[in-house]
């Protein structure tokens, strides 16, 4: 196996530390360049997590200059994160980057472009696409065991804003572009996509900042969705569980339920974290003998972001890189959920359903 050079770039973000573990958990890299604007939290992590970084640089240009470093993983606020991304792309770099790429679908979609007119890869980090329990769904879904699309429910209701520091760059509008929707609900909406192969049409949503914090992003929102295929769906999403702990790698700090219902079944999964289990129904002839079905996961640990399943969400991306297939995520399918991220906020302004 060839030897893998990459790059982190950006360490104050809430995932950056967990990005440099799934570089560090894989044994085809080999060395990692760290870069960062600020010195001295530069030589904390190396300090703290040191294992295989080569380097660590102030300096962007040295690091987008090595011929040797095959992508580069970003992990950069919002509203610093696009130029950054083409500057890479345009060094030649691969790359792979937190969601949502930028703060509006605008954004998002100038450095898909880049990407497509520089043909290199860019993947984007919607590692629920690796679960076990998320393919399977779409697997069933997609073997028409469900039929046709009726309708879609979802819920991702997580830790409140107090114990997730209201002062961090998340709850600035400014530099995040947004609250709840951009930062965690994008990941259902990418998830309920990816699942039904379904575009999402048009949005009506209603948003709110109701923590009583100092923010001004939304903290919750509701969201009405039409579907091209003419089904229907809601997601609900908010900051507010007060007994669930803090910190953005809670194991139990969150309460999501997601229902993919069709005319022939469904197929439905509740839970605190990643999900155990998903229940699926069928009147299909071919689940004749057993229309009702569990199918229940037990994940191997590793200390790599999304655990073993973020091994294989990573490993596609390096495959695609060395010209074997695609990103698990792409840069268009970030672009597709920011426009419905986009469209949610251009609804709750004007207090009409946006067709996308």
């Amino acid at each position: 196996m060839t030897d893998i050079h990459t790059a982190l770039l950006g360490l104050d973000h809430p995932h950056a530390i967990a990005h440099l573990r799934t570089l560090q958990t894989l044994p085809e890299i080999t060395s990692i360049t760290l870069w960062d604007p600020d010195e001295d939290l530069l030589r904390e992590t190396l300090s703290a997590h040191g294992e295989k970084i080569t380097a660590t640089t102030t300096d962007l240009d040295s690091v987008l200059d090595q011929d040797r470093i095959l992508f580069v993983v970003a992990a950069l606020r919002n509203d610093l994160g696009p130029p950054i991304f083409i500057r890479a792309l345009e060094a030649g770099k691969h790359l792979i980057t937190d969601k949502p790429i930028g703060k509006t679908a605008v954004e998002s979609e100038q450095v898909a472009a880049a990407a497509r007119r520089l043909q290199r890869k860019l993947g984007v980090f919607y590692q629920n696409r690796a679960l076990d329990p998320i393919r399977d769904a779409r697997s069933i879904v997609e073997q028409g065991l469900i039929g046709d699309l009726v309708s879609v429910e979802m819920r991702m209701v997580t830790t409140q804003v107090a114990v997730r520091n209201p002062k961090h760059w998340l709850f600035d509008q400014e530099k995040s572009g947004g609250g709840i929707l951009s930062w965690l609900g994008c990941h259902y909406i990418d998830q309920i996509m990816n699942i039904t192969q379904d575009e999402i049409a048009s949005v009506a949503a209603q948003l709110a900042t109701r923590s009583g914090e100092s923010i001004d992003v939304e903290d919750v929102a509701a969201l009405s969705l039409r579907f091209a295929s003419g089904a229907v769906g809601t997601l609900h999403a908010g900051y507010m569980l007060s007994l669930s702990g803090s910190g953005y790698h809670n194991a139990v700090g969150y309460d999501t339920y997601v229902g993919v219902n069709g005319r022939l079944g469904r197929v439905t999964w509740s839970s605190s974290g990643t999900p155990t289990s998903i229940y699926a129904e069928s009147s299909h002839p071919s689940w004749a003998s057993a229309p009702r079905r569990t199918f229940d996961y037990t994940f191997a640990e590793s200390p790599a972001y999304a655990g073993k399943q973020g091994e294989t969400f990573m490993r596609a991306f390096i495959d695609a890189c060395r010209g074997s297939g695609e990103p698990m995520a792409t840069g268009e399918d970030a672009v597709r959920v920011a426009r419905v991220v986009d469209a949610a906020y251009e609804s709750n302004r004007s207090g009409r359903r946006v067709a996308i």
